[in-house]
């Protein structure tokens, strides 16, 4: 089903009613706007083409390759329930080798599903300190893959440039917004074949290939948890494990690994954290560099998650939403090579047992 906003009475009336929330609400954000609506936050966004809106030409790679030309920039990074916010400059780029494009630097790492982004723009928005400038990328559906803020010390110019040079011809405000596949629906377990499940997931040399387990089995993740093999290789624990494992870590100064992603993007935070602390509503850590927002009322699955790797076990906290879609995922800090911390594995020993009390 396609949903098209083009500048007719309908967008016009869009504008209007998006006016009269901002009377009710001043601080609300386009996202939540575009959900109290009824649209996306895509359908919005157009709204402000030729105002404080650029739509840009979609030459995804072309754009990301720029970026590290312009200095310290904020990479955002959401799906429904989690925001990750991380301070760094984009390095190590790796973004014309197949369907996953890369940023592999120490502050800015991401995984990028180029089948996913579809739209590209520029946006100025007032904000506390004065105008917020920033890159925008959409789904097919007109949901946010991922947005790129300037800061005081990114370079100006050259942001300018960059929209410039990619600005498209097509500067109306039509858009078309396609629905999202729904996920299909998990076989039953007695259709699993969980001894060869069990023996993929014992046989694992690298948590990437995780993923091609889940294929090769036909199973969602929260099904391979449910299935996984015995001796705590997938162990449920409660609904505040995030809680537990993010401010444990901040009192133990213990680097992590913080994952959050959508369908076309994951990004990583890996560092300690600092300042954990609850504000409107939601968790969060509000550290100089990196910022994590966490509706903590949406996790309804958190589990411990051990997979065997060559460099030894790799445990994670993963955390699901009511649809079974992962939401956030937890690491202890660790590169290729290097065996897990030991810290990391008395910490989730602790959340684990702590669940069985």
């Amino acid at each position: 089903m396609n949903i098209i906003t083009a500048p007719t009475t309908s967008a016009t009336d869009l504008r209007a009613r998006w006016a009269e929330l901002l009377q009710e609400q001043p601080t609300l954000r386009i996202r939540n706007a575009a959900q109290a609506l009824g649209v996306t936050e895509l359908e919005l966004l157009v709204l402000g083409i030729g105002d404080h809106v650029v739509r840009l030409r979609p030459e995804f790679a072309a754009i990301l390759g720029r970026l590290e030309g312009l200095g310290p920039l904020m990479a955002l990074t959401r799906n429904d329930d989690v925001v990750h916010e991380r301070h760094g400059s984009y390095l190590n780029a790796s973004l014309d080798k197949g369907p996953v494009g890369l940023f592999v630097g120490k502050d800015i790492d991401l995984r990028i599903f180029w089948g996913s982004w579809a739209h590209a723009f520029a946006v100025t928005e007032d904000g506390a300190k004065g105008a917020r400038r920033s890159l925008q990328f959409f789904a097919h559906d007109g949901t946010a893959i991922h947005k790129v803020y300037l800061t005081e010390k990114s370079d100006s110019p050259a942001y300018d440039d960059l929209v410039k040079s990619f600005a498209h011809d097509d500067q109306g405000t039509e858009v078309t917004v396609t629905a999202r596949k729904p996920r299909t629906p998990e076989m039953p377990d007695a259709a699993v074949d969980v001894n060869g499940l069990r023996e993929a997931w014992l046989g694992l040399k690298d948590t990437h290939d995780f993923y091609m387990l889940l294929g090769r089995f036909r199973v969602s993740r929260t099904q391979a948890l449910r299935l996984a093999p015995e001796g705590g290789y997938a162990v449920r624990v409660g609904g505040k494990a995030l809680r537990q494992v993010l401010t444990s870590a901040a009192e133990r100064a213990l680097p992590i690994m913080v994952f959050v992603g959508n369908p076309g993007m994951i990004q990583i935070h890996t560092g300690p954290v600092k300042n954990v602390v609850d504000a409107r509503g939601w968790f969060n850590v509000l550290d100089p560099e990196f910022n994590l927002h966490v509706r903590e009322e949406a996790i309804t699955e958190s589990w411990i998650v051990r997979k065997p790797t060559v460099d030894g076990m790799v445990t994670a906290l993963e955390c699901y939403d009511a649809s079974g879609e992962q939401i956030v995922q937890v690491f202890g800090a660790r590169k290729p090579g290097i065996p897990e911390l030991t810290d990391w594995r008395t910490l989730t020993e602790e959340v684990e047992n702590g669940s069985r009390q």
